[in-house]
């Protein structure tokens, strides 16, 4: 007689490594392109204005060529063209710290924009205003981070805060969501992210604006650096989103190829897009030479 038969373990152990492989499969590419692009990005927020602005002209630069090639255009010739040339005038003025001239260059490249691929639609792959709305949606990031930096007494904390808790926001919310799993933030948009990742990239980014903070002013108020880190780690996952809802509407996986693990730079950049206005308001709110948390 033979005894009952036993299932053969293997086919399952080699599925559930498969999905290790797959939920981990970019960690490797991703931890790389981090170790290189976060000391450089941090270098030249501490060497000073000189060295961030140029860092700024060429992130810019790569940024405005990903959107007009998702537009199916490009930046040799109009309409393509108006888009990084507009975004890089309107740094020239916020360089010059006049943010009025560079808000008027934004909406005048918008409109240039617009303006260009209409009158070409017969050949557009994708509508005028698409084209166009990249002008702000990078425009205005750099102009706010350009302001940001340029503040000679609180520049370099305050630029520094907001990358570091962009970063832990996004890592954070990459280690929790891999790890953890359960019901998704919101699959229409991106079928990827998951409650457990939200909250896990909001606690690492308050966690890390505080010591950040505390770092530099060890007298802050720890509530108001909590509601700070709060805001912009928000920020920061709604940036997320919003690249996801472009690139579906796009239909691409990635804004481009630069980068290993990461695609694009807009995909590497969407939280600080998004966060940086926002924190150039509070800095306004605030007043110059003081930083974000100073608050009370």
């Amino acid at each position: 007689m033979t005894g009952p038969a036993i299932p053969d373990a293997a086919p399952e152990a080699a599925s559930a490594a498969a999905a290790r492989a797959k939920r981990w499969g970019d960690l490797r590419k991703r931890a790389l392109s981090a170790m290189v692009l976060g000391p450089a990005a941090v270098a030249c927020i501490w060497l000073g204005a000189e060295a961030f602005t140029g860092m700024m002209a060429l992130a810019t630069a790569l940024l405005a060529w990903e959107w007009v090639h998702m537009c199916g255009r490009r930046v040799r010739v109009l309409p393509g063209m108006a888009v990084p040339l507009a975004v890089l005038a309107a740094g020239v003025a916020a360089v010059q710290d006049n943010v009025r001239l560079a808000l008027f260059v934004l909406a005048c490249g918008f409109l240039v924009a617009w303006w260009f691929a209409r009158s070409m639609a017969a050949t557009l792959t994708q509508p005028a205003l698409r084209l166009a709305l990249g002008v702000l949606y990078i425009g205005l990031a750099g102009i706010a981070l350009i302001e940001l930096r340029h503040d000679t007494e609180a520049g370099r904390a305050n630029v520094l805060f907001l990358f570091l808790v962009v970063w832990a926001s996004d890592i954070g919310a990459y280690l929790a969501g891999r790890m953890l799993g359960g019901p998704k933030l919101w699959p229409a948009v991106s079928p990827n992210k998951t409650w457990s990742g939200a909250v896990g990239g909001l606690a690492a980014a308050i966690l890390v604006g505080l010591a950040a903070a505390l770092a530099f002013t060890p007298a802050a108020s720890l509530l108001a650096v909590v509601a700070v880190a709060a805001l912009l780690g928000v920020a920061s996952q709604a940036g997320d989103l919003l690249e996801s809802a472009i690139k579906r509407h796009f239909h691409v996986k990635d804004s481009s190829h630069l980068i290993p693990g990461h695609g694009g730079l807009l995909d590497r950049l969407d939280g600080v897009l998004a966060a940086a206005p926002v924190a150039a308001l509070l800095s306004f709110q605030l007043g110059y030479g003081r930083v974000l948390w100073a608050w009370g």
